[in-house]
């Protein structure tokens, strides 16, 4: 079976085993009723620090399922699984993702917090202990189509930069989104701006940060959940490839369930839901 970076097929009849962490969380409360309830997967793990000691059923105002939500990914990894589903936090999901591929589990990771720069390091560890980690800033298919026009723009375009909407109380910036978006971007088409930022007069600031050589700008007003905008401009015209996400983390369900059931067949780190999806 060929598993060096390619999605293959293999047999295995016996539903997944899943752990989710974050299982109370924005995504993880809709993901895991969508567990349940798929004929090929079978929740055996729940993480939950505040709800520990519920059934996860009963904690997501449902009936019990038979699984208790325990406080911390060790815990839940201590019974025999096959994919470790993170959508907790960018100060935990580090630690969370070392402690599966340690332990030989497949990893779908949903939360920010992964950086670039460690994906060789991870990528290694990943391949030495024969598991898949699949990382990806959204898991919403319309936002991966999304990406993929922005990419398909940018090579076009002579000058682009992104903005990154979501409500006040986002902590992390940018967001996993827009943050996935930049370093695609950026090693695709990367273009140095026209005024670099240190020769910028006044405050730098105001010209966003510069993510994979590509500036990113933040914006946390009320009234957005989620929205990521490639503003791109040639000559005497303009192009907005643009992102929204609602107040339902139901888009992020199809795209999760589909990692789930691929990652087992890879080997290494792969990033970004598109790997996983048909070429245009």
């Amino acid at each position: 079976m060929q598993r060096d970076g390619a999605v293959v097929e293999g047999p295995g009849a016996a539903p997944i085993a899943v752990v989710v962490a974050g299982a109370t969380g924005w995504v993880g409360s809709a993901l895991v009723p969508a567990i349940l309830a798929a004929p090929d997967m079978r929740l055996v793990g729940a993480v939950a620090r505040r709800q520990a000691g519920q059934d996860v059923g009963t904690a997501l105002g449902a009936a019990p399922v038979g699984v208790t939500l325990v406080a911390t990914v060790a815990e839940a990894l201590a019974a025999p699984a096959t994919v470790l589903v993170d959508f907790t936090s960018a100060a935990s999901v580090q630690e969370h993702v070392l402690a599966a591929v340690e332990r030989g589990v497949h990893v779908v990771v949903g939360a920010s917090g992964l950086d670039p720069g460690d994906d060789a390091r991870l990528d290694a560890l990943a391949r030495a202990k024969g598991v898949g980690v699949m990382v990806a800033g959204n898991f919403s298919l319309v936002a991966t189509l999304a990406k993929r026009l922005a990419l398909i723009a940018a090579a076009e375009m002579p000058g682009w930069e992104l903005v990154d909407y979501a409500a006040p109380g986002k902590p992390d910036a940018p967001s996993g989104t827009a943050f996935e978006w930049a370093v695609a971007l950026g090693s695709a088409h990367g273009r140095p701006p026209a005024v670099p930022t240190s020769d910028v007069v006044g405050h730098r600031e105001a010209r966003g940060a510069t993510i994979a050589g590509v500036q990113v700008h933040s914006v946390r007003v009320p009234g957005y959940v989620l929205s990521t905008a490639l503003l791109a401009g040639a000559g005497d015209e303009r192009l907005t490839i643009r992102y929204d996400a609602g107040q339902s983390s139901a888009p992020y369900l199809a795209g999760t369930l589909l990692a789930i059931r691929r990652v087992p067949t890879l080997l290494g780190l792969v990033r970004g839901l598109e790997q996983l999806l048909p070429e245009l």
